[in-house]
């Protein structure tokens, strides 16, 4: 991965990084093990000052204009944003035999979706 993004990118691609915010809790060696590949992720990005960092709170508002919003929240908020294309439950999603544009998107996928889509719409608007 870290090879990867050391490349130049002839597209003009962005780095979006979910950043970590502290609201004053004790936190684990997990969080700190996040900010660290954090950092190793934008060092080795082919332009390291234009990464995107992108506040989970700023998902959250962008997408649910709610900080309060959960998970599924911010799943439900991707969803609307996309055609209802596909077969099944959620024609966004789909089915292996009629795949919607959000096929094969679960888990965590969705958080990093939120990212991606909260750090274009806020390029796009200069934020």
């Amino acid at each position: 991965m870290l090879t990867m993004q050391q490349r130049n990118d002839p597209w003009g691609h962005v780095l979006a990084i979910e950043m970590i915010a502290s609201y004053g809790m004790p936190v684990g060696r997990e969080v700190f093990e996040t900010v660290r590949w954090i950092g190793r992720f934008q060092q080795a990005w082919h332009s390291p000052e234009a990464v995107k960092f992108v506040y989970r709170q700023d998902v959250k508002l962008h997408l649910c204009k709610t900080p309060r919003a959960k998970d599924g929240n911010v799943r439900q908020a991707l969803l609307d944003m996309f055609p209802r294309t596909g077969g099944g439950k959620t024609p966004q999603i789909g089915t292996k035999a009629q795949p919607g544009p959000l096929f094969g998107v679960s888990s965590h996928a969705w958080a990093a979706l939120g990212v991606a889509v909260t750090a274009a719409h806020q390029m796009r608007e200069g934020v």
